[in-house]
């Protein structure tokens, strides 16, 4: 590997060699500019409008000569139309291919200015990270917004580059058209469904599509799953996407996606009927939360041998998931009819065991050919969003009572019972369908891992058309280069070896999201397991009440995270969705509590959306952000992203249901108060925390 300096001199086209950014002086300045602060002969304020000045021009001769070089494409392409409109009257077969070979033309001299962008707009956040990591603040969040909100954006250019889209527009739809054409002129937007073929505008769609994504629902959801991505430069051929093809099983995927989906079904089946099977068992019904949460102190351990076990097989663990996940449910519900307590636990303890969120992630991280991984990643979301929804649901259906030789089937056993078939059924269709894909020789696999290090700092929104511009593999050594790092290229690009070294990596912003994680699940988590308990006591809900109100609840995932993707956060900064939500969910506990008014149920059931709602708001935005800023290193490898984030919330969800049930003893009427309490206090410093961070730097 090279640093990106020498990259981008040999990948820079001769004849443009001027017009790329000047990415080796304005290294040298930054440098310059350290040193002459050091000795005290120029200040900040100088070194930023001097700095600001030359990005400026750097930035102004790049756009000029894209939109110079636009400029010429479509000279071009008007002359071509105008050939075109003669062949209309008489259509020549030789004259049609001479044409489709002329717009092919134009589609590679395309590809070649989409390349000098990503280059160039891959300078200029690596020279604005080097200069913030120089001088320890956020010059970036200062440029990018001042220069992106101007209605005279020349930066604009360079990461909207709105212009090329007439032009792609434009040698798509001829080259359809021309398409084996026998003189009947077909338009794309008369049949958009027929697939165009030619390799050249597959090339171009692929290449705008990873220089033009921008936050939209798909995209945000697929965030929010924080399938980390290693994404190489921009490539008219990308080998490893052949790689990825080759690995790619459709029914696998969905299989792993309906994992994903029993798995959330799994859980919260059993939130409505918890409490009521604990006091069967001669319990207190403040006992369902550690029957809840039983299932979540598993899964702290499981998170990390699936994470591990999926670094040599992913079919041998969904194995192992499906069966683990049967026995556990076949161990809950016989819990009744023995009449054990302890047999109960051991059953949600199995489930958690069971969980194999882990491979689900990785296997869409390693074998989803780049083209649908965000689809995919949207799905994995969906699924789980879903589930949580149709968990209360399907319990609340199943209100009946019978026997069958000593078996019960009733409202607490056949949550157990139903997930138990849908397991077998899952099992039995995962041996038969599933195909594990071709693994890579480690060598190669670490290889990989060398995708850019993200700063780590919190970026605001308007931010995002640089976070989201194409990752290039070098940014590590380049790093290394510029402040003479002593850790080794090889060293840079290996994943986290151990929990400890992969909270190492994490920077202060990127640890306090994680306590915004912390702290969202924490509260859902109260508000979900304690919600029968707390019904029936104050409002006598029966067990079918509780189950629409948690239905309704999962409902909302979807519709909230489509207004806040597609919407929301195009309006305003990151910064401010999270702090705004972060407000509305203590707002949300606050009003939960019980003073000395009666407590009703519009009270509760307002509070408590107000509360999950912006839970699901914060916890969209914030994941969507970590996907971006966590180190590369803990994209890959057992110790991951996904790895962190999965065990900061289930902690959260441990801590909780452990919380439930202490605040038992003191009796169901001081239950609401005592549970909130510690959310109210985490919730208030997940807010000092966002303040103090996001604020302190420039």
């Amino acid at each position: 590997m090279v640093a990106f300096g020498k990259k981008l001199k040999e990948r820079s086209i001769e004849e443009w060699q001027e017009y790329y950014i000047n990415y080796k002086l304005m290294k040298k300045k930054v440098k310059q500019y350290g040193r002459q602060i050091e000795v005290g002969s120029l200040d900040r304020r100088h070194v930023l409008k001097d700095f600001s000045r030359m990005l400026d021009y750097q930035i102004e001769k790049i756009s000029l000569f894209m939109l110079e070089q636009q400029g010429l494409l479509s000279s071009r392409l008007q002359k071509l139309r105008e050939c075109h409109d003669a062949l209309q009257d008489e259509p020549d077969i030789s004259q049609i291919s001479n044409l489709r070979e002329a717009y092919r033309s134009v589609g590679q001299d395309l590809l070649q200015l989409l390349v000098f962008i990503d280059m160039n707009a891959i300078g200029i956040r690596k020279i604005l990270k080097k200069f913030d990591k120089r001088f320890g603040y956020r010059f970036t969040n200062y440029y990018v917004k001042t220069r992106a909100d101007h209605p005279y954006s020349q930066l604009q250019q360079v990461f909207k580059h709105v212009g090329l889209g007439a032009v792609v527009g434009a040698i798509s739809r001829n080259l359809h058209e021309l398409q084996n054409n026998q003189g009947s002129f077909l338009s794309i937007y008369d049949q958009p469904v027929v697939p165009l073929q030619d390799p050249v505008v597959d090339s171009i769609k692929n290449a705008v599509d990873r220089l033009t994504r921008s936050t939209n629902f798909l995209n945000f959801m697929a965030q929010h799953a924080l399938i980390m991505q290693d994404e190489d430069l921009l490539l008219p051929h990308d080998e490893q996407a052949d790689q990825e093809e080759g690995r790619y099983h459709f029914m696998s995927l969905l299989l792993n996606l309906a994992n994903t989906f029993l798995y959330m079904v799994n859980t919260y089946i059993i939130v409505p009927t918890a409490d009521d099977y604990s006091m069967s068992l001669g319990a207190a019904a403040t006992v369902c939360g550690v029957v809840i949460g039983a299932m979540a102190v598993a899964q702290l351990f499981s998170s990390v041998y699936f994470s591990a076990w999926s670094n040599k097989s992913y079919f041998k663990p969904l194995i192992f998931s499906s069966i683990v996940l049967f026995v556990g449910n076949l161990v809950y519900a016989l819990a009744y009819d023995f009449n054990s307590l302890p047999l109960l636990l051991i059953g949600r303890l199995f489930c958690g065991f069971g969980s194999a969120r882990a491979v689900n992630r990785r296997y869409i991280s390693d074998c989803v050919p780049l083209k649908i991984r965000m689809q995919a990643s949207a799905g994995f979301v969906s699924a789980s969003a879903l589930g949580m929804a149709c968990g209360p649901a399907l319990a609340g259906l199943l209100q009946t009572n019978f026997k069958i030789y000593n078996l019960t089937f009733n409202q607490d056993t056949l949550p157990g019972w139903v997930m138990a078939i849908a397991w077998l059924m899952y099992l039995v269709w995962l041996a038969i369908s599933f195909v594990e894909p071709a693994r890579e020789p480690e060598e190669v696999h670490i290889s990989q891992e060398s995708n850019s290090d993200k700063d780590g700092n919190m970026e605001k929104g308007l931010t995002k058309q640089l976070l989201l511009a194409q990752e290039e593999t070098e940014h590590q050594d380049d790093e290394d280069d510029c402040d003479g790092s002593e850790e080794s290229a090889e060293d840079s690009r290996k994943p986290a070896n151990s929990i400890v070294a992969a909270y190492k990596l994490l920077t202060p912003s990127v640890k306090v999201q994680l306590l915004i994680y912390f702290m969202l699940k924490y509260a859902m988590e109260i508000l979900l397991s304690e919600s029968s308990v707390v019904t029936t006591y104050y409002f006598g809900w029966s067990m079918s009440s509780v189950s629409i109100f948690l239905f309704c609840l999962g409902l909302t995932v979807l519709p909230v995270n489509l207004v806040v993707g597609s919407y929301i956060s195009n309006m305003f900064e990151d910064r401010q969705i999270l702090l705004a939500s972060e407000i509305m969910v203590c707002v949300g506990i606050l009003l939960s509590f019980h003073v000395v008014i009666p407590y009703t149920v519009p009270q509760y059931v307002i509070s408590g959306f107000i509360m999950f709602v912006s839970a699901e708001v914060l916890e969209g935005v914030n994941l969507s952000l970590l996907s971006r800023v966590m180190s590369s290193r803990l994209s890959r490898g057992t110790y991951n992203g996904g790895l962190l984030s999965t065990e900061a919330g289930t902690i959260a969800r441990v801590i909780a249901d452990a919380t439930i049930t202490v605040a038992g003893f003191l009796g169901q009427s001081m239950l609401l108060n005592v549970t909130l309490l510690p959310s109210l206090i985490i919730c208030v410093g997940s807010i000092v925390a966002t303040c103090f961070t996001f604020n302190s730097l420039y």
